[in-house]
């Protein structure tokens, strides 16, 4: 492990594998960009166009579920450089071959069930990596490079929405990962590969079963993702609907949407960055009970703005996205805390498996609720309703929130 004042400085370890981090993710958010086209293009309605959100989540938190537990077991660092490169050769084989629902649908999933090496173990290299006095510093440019990473499938997706269209869009993005690839691979060609070997005999289900502070974290976490993968899904296709309504065209109405909810995303990086920075000094849990209080709180009333001029909506969800985003490096910080790292692989297992298990259901409740309150879509006029049913995960998250550090 580092000393504290190597690990203040923002080494270049830290960048390269941020900077892979962002390229691996190049296509996470393509699908989001190009919904309100593809909708069209492959003649989907919301509940179908929501099957493919919540499988691509579903297939993540499977990934997650299985790169996490083998990292505990074989080292996070083989597991992420394996899951890099799968990574690679999924996102191209979806480039080419997704061209309907049910092709769009298989292959996304494919995408997902290969990509999550790259986040879990990191978060496992990181704590190895750095202390715990600037943990939260660097946990916070992580989770940010992954809010930086959205915001980029979304920026490219937008600009070749407007060159060409959404083959186009899948192509780019597709082809980025091989580069993240090739710099992760140089970039761990010193990095130890750790492997944690337990002290304790007890088992990792008793020790869950009297780590209450792991408990509230995993559900707050399980809570805190349906309320944010329901946000990403469904926030382009928002933006785009609501100037729709005021007179744009679809196709531009979905590039201007995809580049508004980038500047979201880039809002959301400097959320991670400072919130996670924050936290080392005031404490985890006050900041993530007020970041989970003020995000429900928008849940609750975004999707009611529908209606509103552009620039209301944009100021709304720049501060939505702050809060939403902001807890998520706290969150991770705080589990590496609670949990000993010989079981830290296992308990990220379970956290993402639920977390990404409920963000997978949720843009599939979305959008039945998107179908049930607009029976005479297109246009899609009632938002209201779908947003608050991601208000639901913010609250509990709140109350878990509370609950985390009183045992």
């Amino acid at each position: 492990m580092i000393t504290a004042s190597r690990a203040a400085e923002i080494d270049f370890w830290l960048l390269a594998i941020c900077f892979a981090r962002i390229l691996a993710y190049a296509n996470f958010m393509v699908y989001a960009a190009c919904l309100p086209v593809l909708m069209d293009k492959w003649h989907m309605s919301a509940s179908q166009a929501g099957t493919i959100s919540s499988a691509f989540m579903g297939g993540y938190a499977l990934s997650l579920f299985f790169f996490s537990w083998l990292a505990e077991r074989f080292g996070a660092k083989r597991m992420f450089i394996l899951s890099i490169n799968l990574t690679a050769i999924s996102s191209l084989v979806f480039a080419f071959k997704a061209d309907s629902y049910l092709t769009g649908l298989v292959f996304y999933a494919i995408v997902a069930l290969t990509q999550g090496g790259i986040y879990t173990p990191a978060i496992m290299l990181f704590s190895d990596r750095y202390d715990s006095r600037k943990r939260g510093m660097a946990m916070g440019y992580l989770i940010a490079s992954t809010s930086v990473a959205y915001a980029f499938s979304l920026m490219i997706s937008g600009l070749c929405l407007h060159w060409s269209g959404y083959r186009l869009a899948f192509w780019v993005t597709g082809s980025l990962p091989l580069l993240g690839a090739g710099l992760a691979g140089y970039i761990f060609k010193n990095t130890p590969n750790r492997i944690h070997a337990r002290t304790e005999r007890l088992s990792f289900l008793r020790m869950l079963r009297y780590n209450r502070n792991a408990q509230y974290l995993t559900t707050g976490y399980t809570s805190h993702s349906w309320e944010l993968l329901g946000i990403w899904s469904w926030t382009p296709a928002f933006l785009a609907s609501s100037m729709a309504l005021s007179g744009k065209v679809i196709g531009e109405a979905a590039q201007v949407g995809a580049y508004l909810t980038a500047a979201m995303h880039m809002v959301g990086s400097f959320a991670s960055a400072s919130m996670g920075h924050l936290s080392d000094r005031l404490g985890r849990r006050i900041i993530l009970i007020w970041l989970a209080a003020i995000s429900t709180l928008f849940s609750f009333s975004f999707g009611w703005l529908v209606w509103c001029p552009i620039q209301i909506l944009t100021i709304t969800g720049l501060l939505y996205y702050f809060t939403a985003l902001g807890d998520s490096p706290v969150l991770s910080t705080a589990l590496t805390e609670v949990v000993d790292p010989s079981y830290l692989g296992s308990m990220l297992a379970v956290r993402s498996l639920l977390g990404f298990g409920a963000g997978a259901i949720a843009p599939l409740v979305f959008g039945v609720v998107i179908d049930l309150t607009n029976p005479h879509y297109p246009p899609i006029t009632n938002w209201g309703w779908a947003f608050m049913t991601l208000g639901i995960g913010g609250g509990m998250a709140t109350w878990c929130a509370f609950r985390f550090g009183k045992h």
